[in-house]
């Protein structure tokens, strides 16, 4: 299963295969004809709620990675599912806009994509 992760500001490539941006809320300066996108899935990201209790505190990660894992296992099993065929067939890319690359939703989701 080939999952990558790259923030939305950074260029597209043809080695990113289906491009899917996981978070909640549109990314700020991104217009929608240039994020390159395949998909926006606004399902997987982390509620409302985890989003602004976590508010990218590292001394909150380890909580917040729980947290969303429990969230994303009762998330949409079909897109899930979706996301993993294209991860196996073509190549999948998380996009994300948070400035942290190593504490963030999308590599919660490529883990809890993986370990399924």
């Amino acid at each position: 299963m080939n999952v990558g992760l790259k923030r939305i500001y950074d260029p597209a490539d043809d080695a990113d295969g289906y491009r899917v941006l996981v978070d909640g809320m549109w990314p700020r300066g991104v217009a929608k004809r240039d994020a390159a996108l395949d998909e926006w899935c606004r399902e997987l990201a982390p509620s409302k709620s985890l989003r602004q209790w976590y508010g990218h505190d590292r001394e909150r990660w380890d909580e917040f990675y729980r947290a969303y894992r429990r969230e994303l296992r009762e998330s949409d099993a079909d897109t899930l599912a979706r996301l993993r065929e294209h991860a196996r067939r073509h190549g999948l890319t998380l996009l994300f806009a948070a400035r942290d690359v190593e504490h963030n939703n999308a590599r919660v989701l490529k883990e809890h994509l993986e370990d399924s």
